[in-house]
Order: C-alpha cells, then sequence, then structure tokens
C-alpha cells in the first residue's frame, strides 16, 4: 500500500487532484470512507434532496447549538460517497466573484487573484451554455460538463423579468464577464445526470492502473522528522498505514479537514494538548476562521396551477422517476433552479452580496412540507458576512464528529444585511412581472414587517446553504493564521498539501462546488512542480453605478 502520493477524500477538490496526477503519470492512492454513487437517487438531478439526508452518503455533522438562532442545530451535511459533497449537492455551478479571488490575494494568496485562477475555471470545464456561442471567459473542452435548465416554466422568466422591472441587471452568464443582475442557473447537469466531481475526475482517474481507491477511516497523517509519509487508516476493524512516496494530499471537506490535521498534531498547541496530541506543528489558524452561507426561504403561494407542486405526489413523482429512468428526460433531468439574481445590497457595495436561487416550489431544502399547495419561493441571503466560527477536537477518537460551531449572525451588519434581504425581495416579488402569479407571501408573511419582527424570523427560520469553508486558510508563510502557503503545502511540515474549501481565505459569492474544483486543479499544478497556467487579465463587468446607486 504505497504510492506516489496519498490523497484523503474523493470530493471535488480531490478528485480533481486525483485526476491532474494520474495523467501526469503520478502513481496515485485514494482514501475514501464512503461508497458507490451509483444509484437514482445520486444520480437524478431533481432528487437532490435525498441523497443530502441519507446517512449512506452523508456524515450526517451538525452545529452545536447556535445562540443567535434560538439555540438551534443547523444541519451541516457533507458528502460520505465517491465525489464528496458534490454528489449530494444541489448542482448549482457559481464560480465565485472576479473580486472574490482579488481579495484572496490582497490577503495573502498570492497568485490567486481571478487573472490566475480563470484559466483554471476554463480548463476544468465544457460549457453548454451561451446557444453554442463561444466565450472568452468560458471552457471548451475540460473534464466537467456545466449546463443550464431548459426553463420550461413561465415562472422562471418572471422571475428574471421581475429584477429588470425593479431597476436590476440582466446578465446572459454570470460565471462569465458579468456576475450582477437576473439570469439563467447554471448545473453540472450533462444528458440528464448529475456530473459531479466522481464522474468528471475520479472514474476516468480509476481506469488508469496508476490510481487505487481504497475505502477507509483516515485516522491521522503519520509524520517522520517533520515530514508527511503516509496516513493511518482504519478499515474491517484494522488499522493500517497506507505509505507516499513524495506527498499526502488532504482533500476531506472544511469540516474534516482540520480534524484530520489536529488528530496528527497539526493545529492550535493549547487545543491539542487538552486532547492529549503531541505537537507537531503549533498552527492557531487550523480550525479557525469558519465560514458559511445562511439564506432564509422567501414563499409565495401561487394563483395559478403551474408550480411543481401537481408533482408533489407518489403518482406525480412515480411518472417524473419513470420518465428518467428510461430516458434521462423531463422534470427528473433539472435541480430545478433555472434563475437566479446577484444583486448589491446597498451603494457603495462594489459587487454582488446578495445571491437567489429561484424554485418554481415553495418546499423545504431537505424536500419536507410543500407549503400551502402551489406556491414558489426564493432562496436568499448574504454572501460575505463577518461572522466566523470554529471547527475543533471533540476528542482525540478519529470516529468521534467534530465540534462545529458557526457563530452565526455574531457580527451586527449580518442583521442590517438580511433584513435588507427580505425587503428588497418583496419588491422583486411586487413586480408586475408577477402579478399573474402572486396570490400571497407565505413567509415571512405579511405581518413580519418591523425589524424586530423580521430578525425574529430570521432566529427561526434562517438555514444553512450548505457552504463550509475556510478552516485551514491560505495566507503568506509569515501570517500566524495561515495554515498553507500559496502552494497549498501546510505550513510547517514537508511533504503535506491541502486541496479543498478548507483554503479559502474569505468565502466566495455563490456556491462552493467550482471553487472546489478549482482548487483541486490549481493544486495539481503546484504539486507537480508545473508553471501555473499563464494570467488572463480579461476585465469583469463591475457596475459603473456602485458608488452611487444601489441598482
Amino acid at each position: 500500500m504505497e504510492a506516489d502520493y496519498v490523497v484523503v477524500g474523493g470530493g471535488s477538490g480531490g478528485s480533481a487532484v486525483t485526476w491532474r496526477l494520474v495523467e501526469a503519470g503520478k502513481s496515485v492512492i485514494v482514501i475514501e470512507y464512503g461508497g458507490t454513487d451509483a444509484g437514482p437517487f445520486i444520480q437524478m438531478p431533481a432528487a437532490l434532496s435525498y441523497p443530502m439526508n441519507m446517512r449512506l452518503y452523508d456524515w450526517g455533522y451538525q452545529s452545536e447549538p447556535e445562540p443567535n438562532l434560538n439555540n438551534r442545530r443547523l444541519a451541516c451535511p457533507r458528502g460520505k460517497v465517491i465525489g464528496g459533497s458534490s454528489s449530494i449537492n444541489g448542482m448549482v455551478f457559481v464560480r465565485g466573484h472576479a473580486r472574490d479571488f482579488d481579495h484572496w490575494a490582497e490577503s495573502g494568496a498570492q497568485g490567486w487573484a481571478y487573472a490566475d485562477v480563470l484559466p483554471y475555471f476554463k480548463r476544468m470545464e465544457t460549457w453548454h451554455g451561451g446557444n453554442g456561442q463561444p466565450s472568452p471567459w468560458r471552457g471548451t473542452d475540460g473534464p466537467l460538463h456545466v449546463s443550464r435548465g431548459p426553463r420550461r416554466n413561465p415562472l422562471f422568466h418572471a422571475f428574471v423579468e421581475a429584477g429588470r422591472q425593479a431597476g436590476y441587471e440582466v446578465t446572459e452568464d454570470y460565471n462569465g464577464e458579468k456576475q450582477e443582475g437576473f439570469g439563467p442557473m447554471e448545473a453540472t447537469i450533462w444528458k440528464g445526470r448529475r456530473w459531479s466531481a466522481a464522474t468528471a475526475y475520479l472514474k476516468p482517474a480509476l481506469k488508469r492502473p496508476n490510481c487505487t481507491l481504497v475505502r477507509g477511516l483516515a485516522r491521522r497523517v503519520v509524520i517522520e522528522n517533520g515530514r508527511a509519509t503516509g496516513v493511518e487508516i482504519e478499515r474491517g476493524g484494522k488499522v493500517q498505514t497506507i505509505r507516499a512516496r513524495a506527498e499526502v494530499i488532504l482533500a476531506a471537506s472544511s469540516i474534516n479537514t482540520p480534524k484530520l490535521l489536529m488528530l496528527s498534531g497539526i493545529g492550535p498547541a493549547a487545543h491539542l494538548a487538552e486532547h492529549g496530541i503531541g505537537v507537531v506543528a503549533d498552527r492557531p489558524g487550523v480550525g479557525a476562521n469558519l465560514q458559511d452561507h445562511l439564506e432564509i426561504y422567501m414563499q409565495y403561494a401561487s394563483r395559478q396551477p403551474i408550480t411543481l407542486y401537481r408533482y408533489w405526489n407518489l403518482w406525480g413523482k412515480a411518472i417524473i422517476g419513470a420518465q428518467w429512468l428510461f430516458t434521462r428526460t423531463g422534470l427528473g433531468a433539472s435541480n430545478q433552479f433555472e434563475s437566479c439574481g446577484f444583486i448589491r445590497s446597498d451603494k457603495g457595495v462594489e459587487y454582488p452580496d446578495i445571491q437567489y436561487h429561484f424554485l418554481p416550489l415553495a418546499v423545504r431544502y431537505d424536500g419536507k412540507a410543500a407549503a400551502e399547495g402551489h406556491g414558489f419561493q426564493a432562496h436568499v441571503g448574504p454572501m460575505r458576512s463577518k461572522s466566523r466560527g470554529s471547527v475543533t477536537l471533540r476528542s482525540s477518537d478519529p470516529r468521534e464528529a467534530p465540534v462545529i460551531r458557526f457563530n452565526y449572525m455574531s457580527h451586527p451588519d449580518d442583521w442590517d444585511e438580511f433584513r435588507k434581504c427580505v425587503r428588497l425581495t418583496r419588491e422583486i416579488f411586487a413586480q408586475p412581472a408577477f402579478e399573474p402569479y402572486v396570490d400571497h407571501e407565505i413567509q415571512p408573511g405579511a405581518k413580519v414587517q418591523t425589524d424586530d419582527e423580521i430578525d425574529a424570523f430570521i432566529r427561526e427560520h434562517a438555514e444553512s446553504a450548505y457552504h463550509p469553508c475556510g478552516t485551514a486558510k491560505m495566507g503568506r508563510r509569515d501570517d500566524p493564521m495561515a495554515v498553507v502557503d500559496p502552494e497549498c503545502r501546510v505550513i510547517g511540515v514537508e511533504g503535506l498539501r491541502v486541496a479543498d474549501s478548507s483554503i479559502f481565505p474569505r468565502i466566495t459569492n455563490g456556491n462552493l462546488n467550482a471553487p472546489s474544483i478549482m482548487v483541486g486543479e490549481k493544486a495539481a499544478d503546484h504539486i507537480l512542480g508545473r508553471t501555473p497556467l499563464p494570467r488572463e487579465n480579461l476585465q469583469p463587468w463591475i457596475n459603473p453605478r456602485w458608488r452611487e446607486s444601489q441598482r
């Protein structure tokens, strides 16, 4: 059990790294605790609420009671299956805003500005948008297929038109030159099925003789004389070590990567000592800087019976499922998030800080309780919360879940931003485009108007968008809170890197699957000692009125 490289985690970052190393002729062993992604619950896009709630595919993590959200414990799903969270997520594809990556570079992640990462976003994708027209911003022959839903339901068009009527921009491609505005949403769906990191990267790698998948629980990184030499795993009740001749790469998620680092003696010295773990490298940033997106669902009852509610019964689901199983077409072939919006919350905000997912059904994200019959909803929340949380060890037992504290809504600005989300959303749904469709507001409900009433609603109903990141942040080697340097090398240990969303210095705009895969792509070039792809200095669109106006 030895290879040039040992990759822990077969998810978004790990799958991308693995394929690029294997393609370069290196031998790779991938350690993944979860099993196969075969089966309709994962492969059928419309079934997305199922795998996220199945212990077979999800680690089932929960936050500690969140003091600012009525002490609720919030779900924190992480994929426990090949493909990782890309096999259980909503398949929404958002690169993030160009300025997010410029901010990374300014905060110490040199070489990760937008001009540096754009070539990797292009390398990883085959883009099926744009009506067959090529775009200098988009990739044409990468492993990851990115497509758009058919937007047959009139509500998808009403949402974009209402945004325009409210005075916002319309954008043809939020992953291209212009993120700000309303337009079609993109997804990792191709030929009617989920196109996860496993399908795009890991399975092609496993077809090569120089790649092996080992199922087991990673217990710790083995470090000898300051160098990572392998990974200790448990499988079938036995503990064994898988050795790495060159390097160990952690891509176990922003929850499990910091846990593994701490179990291996890399983390805040006092915390490790509490659990009787010998300190290899005192890095206080391990497990710190935890960030996420929080959102609420603004729900409206529909005047017309055109929503997905008509299929919200056993018979309807059976018909959709059968059509998908036999033809890979129909409603089952879409995640139903086919329109979206990115807006700025106020004047003086340079680029969008509020995201919308529009869904032609009023339902909870976990697939429970279709509210009041026919309805639709927008998921909305601020993109750049200033709140920070942590991931820490519960004990030194690798089988125990870590302690996850998001500390949601702990910064006063969060409340102000969230209230704006509610009021700006109401204004959008009050536009003429929605007049034929909106009957009344289901939630928060017309009675919820004052700041205090909105705050109470948020405390009780805000949910995670499942975008945790930042727990092993990338920065300058002299930054005491940085965990990895700009080449993804763990500071203070040789032969160890991190290649997942843990390394994000700050959360990006939108869903995190795309930037997580990009990290895997770029990390692979650093690992292989290659010169990074040449910078592309395309200028993203920034609203020329951003200083004076909110829209």
